[in-house]
Parts: C-alpha cells; sequence; structure tokens
C-alpha cells in the first residue's frame, strides 16, 4: 500500500472526477430506461461498445473527432432503441420481470457480431490531441479526459433541459413517477416508452463515443462495462439521474485512489465492492426510494 501525498491525492481526485463525469452519462441512460419502464438493460454495455466501435470506424474513415462523431452515433443508435422497445420489448408480457433474460440475449448478440466483424483485438482512438496535457499550477489535466468530461456535461445539460423544459420531458417524468396515473390524464405511456428507450441508448451512444478515446476496448468488453453503469445506478439509486451523476463521480475518484494507493489491478474490484455492500446495507441507493408491492 502506498500512502500519497497531497499533490498526487489532489491530481488523482481530479482525474477521478474528470472520469466520473463520462461514468455519468453512460449510466444516465441505463437508470432513465429504468425509471420510465423498470426494465434492467442488460444490453446498455453492448450499446457502448458498439457505439465505441462506430465512432472508431469513423475516425479510421475519415479522421472524424470521436466528440463529434456523438452526432451520428446518437440518432443512430436512437433510432435502434426505439425499434427495439417498439417492437420487441413492447411485445412481452410482464417486461420488469423477463427484460433481464431478453436484453441479456441482445448483449449477447450484440458481442458475437462486434467480434466478427472487428474481430477480439483491443481497439482504441487516438486523436491528435491524445497525448496533449493541460497544466494548471502544478496540476495536470489530459486533454482527452477534460474534453470527455466537458463532452459528458454538455450531454447531461441537454438531457436535463429535455427532461425539464419539454411537454416530453413531463410525459417522461409523470410516467416515472406513477405510470397508471400518467396514462389516465392522457400520457401515451407506450410512446414515451420506446422514446425513452431510444434517448437511453443513444445515451450510451455518446458514452461509447468518448469511452473509444479513454480507454481500450474490443468486444467482450461489453461486461465490464455493464458491471461499472450497473454499480453506478444501484449506487445512486435505481431511476435517479441526479443520484447516477454522485454515485459515478464517487466511483470514478474511488476507482482512481485504488489503482494510486494499492494497484492498477485492484481498481475495476471498487465497482464490484460498492454494488455488494449497497445492496445489503442500503439497497434504495444515495438518492433513490425504497418501492414497495401493492397488496
Amino acid at each position: 500500500m502506498t500512502v500519497p501525498s497531497t499533490h498526487l491525492l489532489i491530481q488523482t481526485i481530479i482525474l477521478g472526477i474528470l472520469v466520473g463525469g463520462v461514468y455519468a452519462l453512460m449510466a444516465s441512460g441505463l437508470t432513465l430506461i429504468f425509471g420510465v419502464m423498470r426494465v434492467i438493460n442488460v444490453a446498455h454495455g453492448a450499446f457502448l461498445i458498439f457505439a465505441a466501435y462506430c465512432t472508431y470506424w469513423l475516425f479510421q474513415l475519415v479522421r472524424l473527432d470521436p466528440i463529434i462523431s456523438i452526432v451520428l452515433t446518437a440518432p443512430l443508435l436512437f433510432v435502434l432503441g426505439w425499434v427495439i422497445q417498439r417492437y420487441i420489448l413492447s411485445r412481452i408480457e410482464s417486461p420488469e420481470r423477463s427484460s433481464v433474460i431478453i436484453t441479456f440475449a441482445l448483449a449477447v448478440t450484440l458481442e458475437g457480431l462486434m467480434g466478427t466483424l472487428w474481430k477480439t483485438t483491443i481497439r482504441s482512438v487516438k486523436p491528435e490531441y491524445a497525448s496533449e496535457v493541460l497544466k494548471f499550477a502544478t496540476y495536470r489535466f489530459p486533454v482527452t479526459r477534460l474534453a470527455g468530461f466537458a463532452a459528458a456535461l454538455l450531454v447531461l445539460l441537454i438531457l436535463y433541459i429535455i427532461l425539464e423544459r419539454t411537454n416530453l420531458g413531463r410525459a417522461i417524468r409523470a410516467t416515472i413517477q406513477d405510470r397508471n396515473a400518467a396514462q389516465l390524464v392522457g400520457v401515451n405511456v407506450q410512446m414515451v416508452s420506446a422514446i425513452t428507450f431510444g434517448i437511453g441508448i443513444a445515451t450510451a451512444a455518446a458514452g461509447g463515443s468518448l469511452l473509444s478515446m479513454i480507454y481500450s476496448f474490443n468486444a467482450s468488453s461489453q461486461t465490464d462495462w455493464i458491471t461499472r453503469v450497473l454499480s453506478v445506478i444501484v449506487l445512486g439509486g435505481m431511476g435517479s439521474l441526479p443520484g447516477a451523476f454522485i454515485a459515478a463521480i464517487i466511483l470514478g475518484v474511488m476507482e482512481q485512489l485504488t489503482a494510486v494507493v494499492l494497484t492498477l489491478y485492484w481498481s475495476p474490484i471498487v465497482f464490484y465492492l460498492f454494488l455488494f455492500l449497497t445492496l445489503i446495507f442500503r439497497p434504495q441507493g444515495l438518492m433513490g426510494t425504497v418501492v414497495r408491492e401493492k397488496a
């Protein structure tokens, strides 16, 4: 075990916050989908990696910057998510209970397709600024992480505006609060569910594009990433976007601290540990609510 100096500790926290912002974006769609549909999308990690591959492909073909590629990958995956919910999940009886199996099958299928198309070679996107570092006082800010954090905040801000300032957002929030009551007052719950699933997958696309320039990945990486985003939304509270953001920052910082204090190989275990402890001691998460079955 290494005891970091004050300077190293602050530097590590800075890096943790930057990567935590990207984790928040990755998890936002998953927690939004659960809030509206009570569906746990196990394929969320596969969509993240699929978007990362699309970003890699666009970068190789036309040298399109990973951040700019969000403009293409997000609409593409929005349509894909809408189709999946409209024509697959909506046709399933009790999707709250069977969604895990269905989305797990979807994740395995996507992983197989990605493995066939892009093999198992580890990929990453390296824009021109990949090795650049900004310095403030004595602290270093990697440009890729700083740009990823800024892009993540921008996408989350757009999502917030949609949820808080539009009729669609009001319909989504009403459905989250009480699905049956929302339907009684005229909300088209089926349409809202399809659009919400599309938005959730679109945020995964944005997160995957940012992931591609910060981390290396291949098709099987989806297993690791679904674990991370599930840990974020469980700690934050299932269905709570503010909770997901806070949890993502906490886990991002703890991951970086573990890498410095212990070893890089132990840092992924932080997510499993927090997931385990949250489910034991506070199943509703930091900002979630306790759900009771109606008699």
